[in-house]
């Protein structure tokens, strides 16, 4: 029996949409009708409460626009960021604050943005100067709501920066995998070069091998002729330690030593082989579709090639991947049968791999996806299920129920079709429940519709322009005929310079509308968007018959219980604590905030009945300093300010294996070319600085140390000393001490000093905290001191408890094993962290300003705030460069609806 679904309305009105269908309707309308009606209230009230769950924790998706797909150190990276409500498509009100990190290799956080939001919108920068090195850099962005959703929900992008301008040594590096006694041998080969590719023979180098944070190997050699040096290990745990870096000092013919970090993106050859039933589960006697994803050591799809065989040896189906690694095929699992695939790679190696055994009982949940205008859906029952239960099929799109139904038992196989066009662009969730609405089968499938997108049309845009012509461009946004007013940025490269990537490109629609809700890498996103033919759809729903998604907790909606939102909403800036007096509260004592920075500034407040106070209605720009100062209603007297800090976000390992690439400089070669012409010039002008850097710091206090510490080897008596004006401009301590210590690296928030395992303990005023402490769980600004032991001779004194190093902190309030407490009752000082500092993009203008000087600009053009109006027209106007090619236009926006725009444009400039 199949059973039409009615078109929806216009989308307008889908949130409020719910439509049931009642499948074999004959046979039920002559049953007894209570039990029926009865279970109809039923999964009314579940979808009422499923609607009612997800929008009062409704959670956000974020999407920054950047103006390049990479950069070299010396330039910007110009962004505007897209933040929706994930429940309704809508340009978000649920956050206010958006933070934006540019994130090392090292996974260490190297910037960070904290930007105000008006309607989800905002933009900013980050300025890339050479105290950066090149590498595999990441931007991740995220509110602090969406923290609750978990990591993986985050924008988080692996961008390629290159040095050419601000760089000494350049490095070159391949892999040879082998197999030495059975034991898996990896040789990287480095080639060490100046600026003009001229070798670095003969010289020095320390290299140590890490593998997974791991120190596998340690060693020194020096470079032939070539500038090469081989470096070769065993790597005795390959499924565990898979991938890391080497770091490699060199020493120059001047003396000067530098360090690179070399990329080990894999040292395996193994290929990781998935199979994935259709709706989670495999049954016997029913056709079962399987998706199979197969992923090289790199991270990426391996093409691969099989054959299905059963447990007699009789060869059932054969199969082959797309060239991204995934495919599928058809099994009916005979009773008693099992199955295994036999592979083979595009290399000719080959492997077998068992699949999941079927289930003797059980249901499956298909849905045919290809065709363009509809999707059918069936459910197949066992025999043994036949006439024993009624199922509830739910298709939401985070929380937004857009169709539900009964489905009876009655029949082995009960299919229904469904119109696309009643349903919004986006991961659909097609869920089987059981009567008591446990969850039995899902499958996510995708829609790509037309009209809940934005068309933007040229107005005014010539074929070709001349050097420095002015380009008046405008532009008409509709959607289906209807003008839109909506926010949109604009983006305008020259593609001689910056080659486009058009498979591998994120953008507004890849994120909001597809990986947002997937869970794990995506390789070249963008293929599925180029395309709207047969062969795209069918390689979209392989992608997520294999991948992860965000679920919905059916248990909880049930229940009627709600998660519990660690991190709350964070509106604006606000600068909170509370004040006691003996260790209770102090109510309605008068609390004031004071600045001196830009200018004086001062407010107060009185604390509540818990000794809470909330200055919320005030905005300030990073580095801003404030003197907070508490009293009681008579005096201030021992009175204790606590200021609230919210934990940083501990930095994930990149989840973008197979966009990171290994000789960044030498991928970049073209770009890097271009780019140091224009950083040259702009040093020339005095609009570009170099910084002069150390190689290495070491801050020890030679002189008789004034300070207080629990150093029980005496104040200063230590490796490195930071003090805490040193701390100043710090936004965390593990950032801070990031890179600056010989020997320590900062992971996951805690310190490990070179060939431990274990983490430095940290002394706080002479109390040690042990293993689980994090460097940022202090508020840095509370810092007085910090002092580094690192080597036997300051070490020793702790005995077992400083064997992998000790890290000594001493607070402004602390009363160290030695110390006096110097700490000021009802008075400290505060560093919040405030709003960055917008600026805006240089456009020259030479109609009213000419200039003979050579523009070299690489990124022609950046707009990140372009309004259309009630009639939908938007205006631009900018001039080319002096550097002829094909000019390429990204416009990205969204409107009030939510309906999301995207247009890639060109013209050549001659």
């Amino acid at each position: 029996m199949k059973t039409k679904l009615i078109a929806c309305p216009t989308l307008s009105t889908l949130p409020k949409l719910l439509t049931f269908l009642t499948l074999g309707f004959v046979f039920l309308s002559i049953t007894n009708a209570t039990p029926l009606w009865a279970q109809d209230v039923n999964l009314t009230n579940f979808t009422k409460k499923l609607e009612t769950s997800t929008s009062k924790n409704a959670q956000e998706k974020v999407y920054l626009h950047l103006d390049k797909p990479y950069y070299a150190i010396g330039d910007d990276i110009w962004f505007k960021a897209y933040t929706i409500n994930a429940k309704t498509g809508l340009p978000s009100t649920i956050s206010g604050l958006l933070y934006v990190e540019l994130v090392n290799e090292k996974d260490s956080i190297t910037k960070q943005l904290k930007l105000p939001m008006k309607s989800g919108i905002t933009w900013g920068d980050f300025k890339l100067t050479d105290s950066l090195s090149e590498g595999n850099y990441r931007i991740r962005a995220y509110t602090q709501w969406m923290r609750n959703a978990g990591a993986e929900f985050y924008f988080d992008k692996t961008i390629k920066i290159g040095n050419a301008w601000a760089n000494k040594v350049f490095t070159k590096s391949n892999n040879t995998l082998s197999t030495e006694n059975n034991q898996q041998k990896v040789t990287t080969t480095i080639q060490f070069t100046d600026k003009q590719n001229m070798a670095y023979a003969n010289a020095p180098i320390n290299y140590e091998v890490k593998l997974n944070n791991k120190t596998i190997e340690r060693g020194k050699g020096v470079t032939n002729a070539q500038g090469e040096i081989n470096i070769a290990f065993i790597n005795k745990q390959p499924e565990a330690l898979k991938s890391g870096y080497i770091s490699a000092t060199i020493t120059l013919p001047n003396k000067q030593v530098i360090t690179k970090e070399i990329p080990l993106k894999t040292t395996s050859k193994e290929i990781d082989v998935q199979f994935f039933p259709e709706g989670g589960k495999l049954v016997e006697n029913l056709p079962n579709k399987i998706g199979i994803k197969s992923i090289n050591s790199n991270g990426l799809g391996e093409l691969t090639t099989g054959a299905i065989i059963n447990n007699e040896g009789t060869e059932i189906s054969k199969f082959e991947t797309n060239k991204l690694g995934m495919g599928s095929f058809f099994l009916n699992p005979a009773t008693g049968q099992t199955y295994k695939a036999n592979l083979t790679f595009a290399d000719g190696t080959k492997k077998t791999v068992n699949l999941p055994t079927a289930e003797k009982s059980g249901r499956v949940l298909a849905v045919s996806n290809l065709d363009s205008t509809k999707m059918a859906i069936k459910v197949y029952l066992s025999e043994d299920l036949l006439n024993k239960e009624e199922y509830n099929l739910i298709a939401q799109r985070n929380g937004i129920v857009y169709f539900a139904t009964k489905v009876t038992s009655n029949r082995q196989v009960v299919s229904l079709t469904v119109p696309k066009d009643s349903l919004p662009s986006g991961i659909i969730q097609i869920s089987l429940l059981s009567s008591t609405f446990v969850p039995l089968n899902e499958r996510i499938v995708f829609v790509n519709n037309s009209h809940d997108k934005i068309d933007v049309k040229p107005e005014k845009l010539n074929p070709s322009y001349g050097k420095r012509a002015k380009a008046d461009l405008a532009f008409a946004m509709a959607n289906e005929g209807k003008p839109v007013q909506g926010s949109f940025s604009v983006s305008v490269t020259n593609t001689s310079a910056v080659k486009p990537d058009p498979e591998n490109e994120t953008n507004i629609l890849t994120k909001l509308l597809l990986t947002s809700d997937l869970v794990g890498y995506v390789e070249k996103p963008n293929h599925y968007f180029l395309k709207n033919d047969r062969d795209t759809r069918l390689d979209l729903d392989n992608l997520l018959l294999t991948q992860g998604w965000r679920k919905i907790d059916w248990k909880q909606v049930a229940d009627g219980t709600e998660p519990v939102a660690k991190f709350p909403v964070e509106k604006k800036l606000q600068i909170s604590g509370t004040v006691t007096k003996g260790g209770k509260p102090v109510a309605k004592g008068k609390v004031s905030l004071v600045s001196f920075s830009g200018g004086f500034f001062m407010t107060d407040t009185l604390t509540d009945d818990k000794g809470r106070f909330n200055f919320d209605k005030i905005e300030f720009l990073d580095s801003t300093k404030f003197v907070v100062q508490a009293r009681t209603d008579k005096d201030r007297k021992f009175v204790d300010i606590v200021m609230d800090m919210v934990p940083g976000q501990v930095v994930n390992k990149n989840p973008n294996t197979g966009d990171i690439e290994v000789n960044v400089n030498q991928s970049l070669a073209g770009y890097l070319q271009e780019s140091s012409k224009y950083f040259d010039d702009q040093t020339k002008r005095g609009l570009l600085n170099r910084t002069i850097l150390l190689d290495e710091v070491n801050i020890v206090e030679k002189r008789k140390p004034t300070y207080n510490s629990s150093n029980l080897g005496g104040a200063g008596n230590a490796d490195a000393v930071f003090m805490s004006k040193d701390l100043e401009t710090a936004f965390s301590l593990s950032q801070y001490l990031q890179g600056r210590i010989a020997g320590v690296q900062i992971r996951n928030g805690q310190a490990f000093a070179r060939g431990n395992q274990s983490p430095m303990a940290v002394m706080l005023d002479g109390m040690n905290m042990g293993e689980e402490f994090n460097l940022d769980d202090i508020v840095v600004q509370d810092i007085e001191t910090v002092e580094i032991l690192k080597s036997i001779g300051t070490t020793a004194i702790y005995g077992m408890q400083g064997g992998a190093g000790v890290i000594v902190i001493n607070t402004k309030r602390g009363d160290g094993a030695r110390s006096v407490n110097t700490y000021t009752p009802g008075l400290i000082n505060y560093l919040p962290k405030g709003y960055a500092v917008a600026r805006e993009f240089y456009s020259p203008k030479y109609d009213v300003k000419p200039d003979s000087r050579p523009d070299l600009r690489t990124t022609v053009f950046w707009e990140p705030q372009m309004v259309s109006d009630a009639a939908g027209k938007a205006k631009i106007s900018y001039f080319n460069t002096d550097v002829p090619g094909v000019y390429r236009i990204v416009i990205e926006g969204i409107d009030v609806n939510g309906f999301l725009a995207r247009k890639v444009l060109t013209y050549e400039v001659k």
